[in-house]
C-alpha cells in the first residue's frame, strides 16, 4: 500500500474507531507495525492533522475545518448517494429536504472526477408506494429526542381509542409502511412503539430525562435479545408492551 493511501487509510480508522484508539489497535487493523503507525501519525500532524493522544494512551482525531476534505472510494460514493436518495423518498419533508442538502453539500468537497461518479451513481433507489403522512410536526418530536425531553401526547390506539400520556422518545424507526416513534411509557413503565400517524398532538413537559436516552435504549435491546428477537422482530406491534 502506497504511503499516501496508508495514511488516509489511517485518518479513517482514527476517526471511526471508538476514541481513545491505542496504536496496537491501529496497527492490526492496518496489519503494520506499531513503529509505522507512530511514524504515521506524526506524518499526519505534520500535514495539519489534529490528533492528541500519545504511545500507550490512544490517539483521538480532533476534526479541523481547515483540514483538506475527505476523499470517498467510487463504492462509498454509492452508498451514500443510494442512502441519501432512500432517505429522500422515506423521510418527512424537512428530512427529505436535508438529505438533498447533505448530498449538495457533499459533492460541493469532492474532486471533479468524483462529482461525475455521483451524478452517474449506477445504484438507485425507488419506491412505489409514498409512506403514510406523519399528522405532528416531525423536526419539532426529533427536537424534543435530541434534547431528551420528554413529552405529553394525544394517541389514538388501533381501535380509535383517545389516550393521553406522558413519554421518553427515544428514536424514529422507519418501517415499509409506516414511521413508529420508540418511547418509554411513563405511564406504563414500559417501552411502547406509537405509529406517527396515531399521534394528535404533542406538548414539551420541560421535564429532562439526559442523560438516560442512552441507558433506555440498551434496555429496550437487551429485553429483545433475552427474548431471543432476531433483527427481523424488532418492530412490535403498535400499542403493545415490548418483552417485559
Amino acid at each position: 500500500m502506497a504511503k499516501s493511501d496508508r495514511l488516509f487509510r489511517l485518518l479513517h480508522l482514527i476517526r471511526g474507531l471508538t476514541p481513545p484508539v491505542t496504536a496496537a489497535r491501529l496497527a492490526a487493523a492496518m496489519e503494520v507495525s506499531e513503529r509505522t503507525i507512530y511514524r504515521d501519525i506524526d506524518s499526519l500532524r505534520a500535514a495539519g492533522a489534529r490528533i492528541e493522544g500519545e504511545a500507550g494512551l490512544g490517539y483521538t482525531m480532533v476534526e479541523d475545518p481547515a483540514l483538506p476534505p475527505q476523499t470517498f472510494t467510487q463504492i462509498e460514493i454509492e452508498a451514500l448517494t443510494l442512502g441519501l436518495a432512500e432517505v429522500g423518498q422515506r423521510g418527512d419533508s424537512d428530512l427529505a429536504q436535508a438529505a438533498s442538502d447533505a448530498l449538495v453539500k457533499i459533492l460541493a468537497t469532492l474532486p471533479e472526477r468524483q462529482q461525475r461518479q455521483a451524478m452517474h451513481a449506477v445504484n438507485l433507489a425507488h419506491r412505489f408506494t409514498a409512506p403514510q403522512t406523519p399528522t405532528i410536526d416531525m423536526t419539532l418530536l426529533r427536537e424534543a429526542m435530541w434534547a431528551e425531553e420528554a413529552l405529553e401526547i394525544g394517541y389514538r390506539d388501533l381501535k380509535d381509542a383517545q389516550t393521553r400520556r406522558r413519554i421518553y422518545p427515544l428514536a424514529l424507526s422507519y418501517h415499509d409502511h409506516a414511521v413508529m416513534l420508540l418511547a418509554c411509557c411513563c405511564k406504563r413503565a414500559d417501552f411502547r412503539m406509537f405509529h406517527v400517524t396515531r399521534i394528535d398532538g404533542y406538548a414539551k413537559t420541560g421535564e429532562s430525562f439526559r442523560p438516560r436516552r442512552v441507558s433506555l435504549l440498551r434496555d429496550y435491546i437487551a429485553q429483545l435479545q433475552a427474548r431471543g428477537k432476531t433483527r427481523q422482530g424488532l418492530t412490535c406491534d403498535p400499542d403493545k408492551t415490548t418483552p417485559r
